[in-house]
């Protein structure tokens, strides 16, 4: 005991390195010890489209590489498309001929896989390998080798009871959290296909599952589901280690997310209030208001943070528009038009650099992206 209290104390005296990301983006977003941070970040009304691409239906869910070169995208349509970022800021870019000559020439979907028989509803790129990973209503989860121009059928399947809602890949890349239609979340074993869940029936949520996420360091897992609640489950034992209650006044959770050092849990719900929870005490620090103002959201939409996570961002379904709010002091930042003909069913930022994508029911997924002005 003496020894661990001893290691303990030295534990909290030494800093820890910042790691890649945080050397180049700054650690994120730390309530606890922040002041007046200073934001080099574009704010999200300055980004502009560089790039639409269009499915043969709605398009519902898409994912950026861990590297932020590539995106993927599914349609209702069941097909999957992946896309190189270079190429896309090359067609925008009047100057691009001189700057990328090789992605010029390049069409930047360079990959499109059919192998679902459903709506695509969830993409996770693998994070290690050229692997990309999909869920889909047919209750199949299945994983395409895209690193083969020929591949357009995947490689492996897991197959579900019910239809796959959301998915979160482990840093490791050998384990994957699965939610469903179902209450109960699943860990899959990726290398061996076999499924463990919580063994304990009062842990479970007791609605449909919607969203599923990891934590940075994989140490926790959060779930969210229509009972209006969100789980937090050991990310070794797999079992429930804490719960909020009615986070959105008992409206369904739409999503969750984990601030990179993993203090905190953004949350949207159906209520169109975006919450900042701290982990550690289970409070609400944070709601972010103001987005469903015109209308009622009657689509799930999920909320994000900026690659810096200085700024929340969540598509305001009434009015096609992405709110912004600072993401320390929740002060509403301009509104950013969308330019979709639909609602926004889910929009992904990448994970280190000023791009996010939205994907609509209008057929179409748009690319923004803030070019550097000098």
């Amino acid at each position: 005991m003496n020894i661990i209290a001893i290691g303990l104390q030295h534990e909290h005296e030494v800093d820890r390195p910042l790691n890649r990301l945080e050397y180049t983006l700054g650690p994120g977003l730390d309530l606890e010890y922040e002041t007046e941070p200073q934001t080099s970040a574009p704010e999200p009304a300055m980004y502009e489209t560089a790039y639409v691409t269009s499915h043969k239906d709605k398009c519902r869910a898409a994912a950026f590489s861990m590297d932020g070169s590539l995106v993927a995208t599914g349609s209702v349509d069941a097909s999957i498309k992946i896309l190189d970022v270079d190429r896309m800021l090359a067609k925008s870019d009047p100057d691009a001929v001189e700057l990328h000559p090789d992605a010029v020439v390049g069409h930047p979907v360079i990959r499109t896989l059919y192998d679902h028989l459903d709506e695509i509803t969830c993409l996770e790129f693998h994070p290690r390998e050229q692997i990309l990973i999909s869920g889909s209503r047919d209750t199949n989860i299945k994983m395409f080798d895209f690193s083969k121009t020929s591949a357009k059928k995947a490689f492996k399947t897991l197959t579900d009871a019910e239809q796959v809602t959301s998915m979160s890949i482990h840093p490791s890349g050998d384990f994957l959290a699965v939610t469903t239609e179902g209450p109960v979340v699943r860990f899959y074993d990726i290398n061996s296909g076999q499924c463990y869940v919580c063994p304990y029936p009062r842990e479970h949520h007791t609605g449909p599952l919607t969203s599923v996420r990891y934590s940075a360091d994989a140490r926790v897992c959060a779930s969210a589901s229509k009972d209006g609640d969100i789980k937090v489950w050991d990310g070794v034992s797999g079992r429930c280690v804490q719960t909020f209650t009615k986070c959105h006044d008992g409206a369904e959770v739409c999503s969750v997310l984990f601030s990179r050092n993993g203090k905190y849990i953004l949350s949207s719900g159906l209520d169109s209030i975006v919450k900042l929870w701290e982990l550690s005490t289970g409070r609400c620090l944070i709601a972010y208001t103001g987005a469903g103002s015109v209308g009622r959201q009657e689509h799930s939409a999920h909320a994000m943070f900026n690659h810096t996570e200085d700024f929340v961002m969540f598509p305001d379904e009434a009015t096609t528009s992405l709110c912004a709010w600072d993401a320390r002091n929740a002060q509403r930042k301009n509104l950013l038009s969308l330019g979709h003909n639909g609602p926004v069913r889910h929009m992904v930022h990448s994970p280190c650099s000023p791009a996010f994508i939205t994907c609509s029911d209008d057929y179409r997924a748009r690319f923004w992206y803030r070019r550097n002005v000098h």
